[in-house]
């Protein structure tokens, strides 16, 4: 298979140097079939055309690489993306918007060869991609980390971000609680204004003083995490639920 590829960056001389290096990489095999300055033209192309790999710049005049990017998921049959920016901090977004790669600015021969093999299998195995695990991106100390939503016991607001708990990890994410129980939808549930947690990781609920319940201080309901020894504080409105996730559970 011979990858078709359209890139999408603002600068001319960025488009000339990534042909050059396309071109030279011999394995998986690819081909430049198309160039756009901008969203726009790439949108235009795309009407007309096919290809199976965009590499695209983030920062653009109009529409950016981000936005360009979440309008090809919708898509029927969309393109693999590979992000090509000077802009690292991007790099979260990026993958939340399921990129292939993203590469950063003079890029390497190898590093671009590698990301044409990631595109290449995620193209091959499209059809069981679509039935994957959805996943959550986070950066762990600068290192950017899917972590599947199986994986997902709670997520906890605090302060600033909500750490997110797995039965051996814990992280941090810089979303709101509201934009994560939207996305995640009837696997999780609200058990208290500040915790989300999934459906199948609630295993008992009881009466008894957890920190940030309602009432600081005083025996309030609580709700205990499959896997740890943790209990999260219940509101009273949200007792009901948690019984029949119980119930639903079996447990």
């Amino acid at each position: 298979m011979t990858l078709r590829v359209l890139i999408v960056d603002d600068e001319e001389l960025a488009r000339l140097r990534l042909r050059s290096l396309v071109q030279e990489c011999e394995e998986p095999g690819a081909q430049v079939v198309g160039e756009a300055a901008n969203a726009v033209q790439a949108l235009s192309w795309l009407a007309q055309e096919r290809c199976d790999l965009v590499l695209l710049d983030v920062q653009m005049p109009g529409a950016d690489g981000l936005r360009l990017a979440s309008e090809l998921r919708r898509h029927e049959q969309p393109p693999a993306v590979v992000f090509v920016t000077a802009h690292p901090e991007h790099a979260v977004t990026a993958f939340d918007l399921e990129a292939v790669d993203y590469l950063t600015k003079p890029v390497r021969r190898e590093r671009l060869q590698a990301a044409l093999h990631r595109a290449h299998d995620r193209l091959r195995t499209r059809g069981a991609a679509a039935d994957s695990e959805p996943v959550l991106v986070v950066n762990d100390r600068g290192r950017v980390t899917r972590v599947p939503v199986s994986e997902v016991l709670y997520l906890k607001a605090e302060l600033k971000y909500v750490t997110l708990r797995t039965a051996r990890h814990t992280y941090v994410l810089d979303e709101s609680l509201s934009e994560l129980e939207e996305r995640l939808g009837e696997r999780f549930l609200r058990v208290h204004r500040n915790a989300l947690v999934a459906r199948r990781a609630v295993r008992a609920l009881e009466r008894r003083a957890v920190p940030g319940d309602e009432e600081a201080g005083r025996e309030g309901w609580a709700v205990r995490i499959e896997g740890t020894d943790e209990w999260l504080a219940v509101s009273r409105r949200q007792v009901a639920a948690v019984r029949e996730a119980l119930t639903a559970e079996g447990v």
